[in-house]
């Protein structure tokens, strides 16, 4: 997942969007001319980042497992060259704009891209061995983390509500993993480690943020501009951690990459790692972070059910429990946020 941190606040209406401006009725024009025109954007929005997010895991979730592909760094590295084409050609056209990456900017944003890299990899590790609907489960566990972080680095204190669906989501993991008849402690390892790795990439990015803007030419660094960065310099790290886990010689001996099929099934994951980056902007300018927070908490539990019943999960009556347990505190934990915020 591409983050969204940075995105400057807009109203519910209208927002402008580098050289092109969407108005009330969804019209966006760019040099004196319309491009499209939506009516009902915040639904539209949050259907397209509901449909590419869920889509984006499924996917993946059947490359890894049901293809048996064992080079998740490599399927990230190509996902992200993916991205970096398809954004390079948008500003090449004129259709978005981003900063240009001087050593400046690379130097200041390389750890946080490292953290990122990280991030992406111990996904694609532990999805291969988890099924869908319990990585969603255990990906709470972030939410604790993080929200130690906040009191440690920012000194930022959360009230009773929101402890307590910290609470909710700590039982349902741990009672999650106690009932799984599908637990490998290979994939919980992974994921465990994953829910570090993103705690500490959102809790990095907003420092870096503030940095990074200040060796930029415009003095900003927009979303399609953290696109771009985080997946150009994702390119050689991954290349080198190829050659760290030894992925090139089943490269070359596995049949998957000459069939045109898997080709064009993980050039689509490529296309929907980008689509959830727009898409997630384009929902977050269109309605606000409460409410995109508690889309996205919602958003688990159809991913949930599908993962379960495309890849034929065995599962018990507890172990399901656990699964809904743990989606409903993450809608708990929305709420609590939302009623934090608008408290403070």
């Amino acid at each position: 997942m591409r983050s969204l941190s940075g995105a400057k606040p807009l109203s519910d209406d209208n927002f402008d969007l580098e050289d092109g401006k969407v108005e009330k009725d969804g019209e966006k024009t760019v040099g004196g001319h319309t491009l499209v025109k939506v009516h009902n954007q915040a639904v539209l929005s949050g259907l397209a980042y509901c449909i590419s997010s869920c889509s984006m895991i499924l996917v993946n979730k059947f490359v890894l497992s049901t293809y048996d592909f064992n080079a998740g760094i490599s399927l990230m590295l190509y996902q992200n060259l993916v991205s970096v084409v398809i954004v390079s050609m948008l500003s090449f056209a004129g259709i978005i704009s981003t900063e240009q990456l001087t050593w400046r900017l690379i130097r200041v944003w390389l750890p946080v891209n490292i953290i990122f890299v990280g991030m992406l990899i111990t996904s694609m590790f532990s999805l291969k061995y988890i099924n869908v609907a319990m990585v969603t489960v255990l990906k709470n566990v972030t939410n604790v983390i993080t929200a130690l972080g906040e009191m440690y680095l920012f000194k930022k204190h959360h009230d009773s509500k929101v402890w307590a669906a910290l609470l909710l989501m700590i039982v349902s993991a741990i009672s999650g993993g106690i009932t799984d008849l599908s637990f490998h402690a290979v994939g919980y390892s992974w994921q465990v480690i994953n829910c570090f790795l993103t705690a500490s990439y959102s809790l990095t990015l907003r420092r870096v943020m503030d940095t990074a803007k200040q060796v930029t030419k415009s003095g900003n660094l927009n979303e399609f501009s953290m696109v771009l960065l985080n997946n150009v310099l994702s390119l050689p790290l991954g290349l080198t951690l190829i050659f760290i886990f030894n992925e090139v010689d089943y490269l070359c001996e596995t049949p998957l990459l000459k069939m045109p099929m898997f080709w064009v099934v993980i050039t689509s994951s490529g296309f929907l790692g980008l689509a959830i980056s727009f898409t997630s902007m384009w929902f977050l300018h269109q309605t606000g972070a409460t409410t995109y927070s508690l889309v996205g908490s919602l958003n688990k539990i159809p991913l949930s059910m599908a993962g379960i019943l495309l890849f034929h999960v065995p599962t018990s009556l507890k172990n399901f429990l656990s699964i809904l347990f743990g989606l409903l505190a993450g809608v708990f934990f929305a709420r609590a946020k939302m009623l934090e915020r608008s408290q403070s």
